[in-house]
Parts: C-alpha cells; structure tokens; sequence
C-alpha cells in the first residue's frame, strides 16, 4: 500500500501502488504543464466511509511513497481515462481499472 502526500501541513492518503503509480503518471504530466485540477477519492469501509476532494496546484508540494520496490507495469487505457478524467469539470479519480487495449500487430 502506497501514499499519496500532499500540502503543506500535508494530508497522507493510502493507495495500492498499481492505483497510485497510474495516478502519479497524470498527476505529475499536469504539474509538469503548469495546470491546476481537483483530484478525489473515496475512503473504504474501514476509514469511516465517505470522499474527498483536493486542488492541485502546481506549487503545492507533494509525494509519492510506495511500498513495493519495483515500479508497476502501467495500463495506458487506464491512463489516457485518467487524463480525460482530470479534464473534466468533475476532475480526476480513481476508476476501476479497464482491460488492457492490444496493440494490432503490425504488417511485415
């Protein structure tokens, strides 16, 4: 299980690595470009249920800690939702992640 920390005093929010190394791709490509966005997610049974919603700003500090030693091999059909997410006015969360899109292979 891998954290999302964020702000300054900073909040600690739990992922499982897969989720937030998916979730560092967009959030990180939309700072890097100087864009601000809101990012939620909801809390699980055992955190008391409920959601929250945060800005991101590109001069907001943040980090990303993650449990496991290897980087996860990452979805790009979960990515480019993610980004579409994030372009919305409802902003970007976490989505269940979608089946791997297969690359055609290519004439010879």
């Amino acid at each position: 299980m891998g954290k999302f920390i964020y702000g300054t005093p900073s909040i600690s929010v739990d992922f499982d690595d897969r989720v937030l190394a998916h979730l560092k791709i967009v959030i990180l490509s939309k700072v890097r470009r100087g864009e601000s966005f809101t990012f939620s997610w909801e809390y699980s049974a055992a955190s008391g249920h409920g959601h929250s919603t945060i800005w991101i700003h590109p001069t907001i500090p943040l980090q990303f800690d993650f449990f496991g030693n290897k980087e996860p091999l990452l979805n790009r059909a979960w990515v480019e939702e993610l980004v579409r997410l994030s372009n919305t006015p409802g902003g970007l969360r976490v989505t269940p992640e979608p089946a791997e899109l297969e690359t055609p292979a290519r004439d010879r």
